[in-house]
């Protein structure tokens, strides 16, 4: 299992989710992450889904 952290904006800067998730590789964090952004529904926020590498994983502006 590794620890992804990922971060919602709003256009002025304004966080507004800023969580660690647990997946158990980086091919289901891309399909399980994007579910859980449109369930969040911030699917049309700037966003970011990183690895504890700091690897991009998901992004959206």
């Amino acid at each position: 299992m590794e620890n992804y952290r990922f971060t919602a904006f709003e256009k002025t800067g304004e966080v507004l989710f800023d969580e660690v998730w647990t997946f158990e590789s980086e091919a289901l964090a891309k399909v399980e992450g994007q579910k859980k952004i449109e369930e969040m529904a911030v699917a049309d926020k700037t966003h970011r889904l990183v690895n504890s590498s700091g690897k991009l994983i998901l992004f959206h502006i």
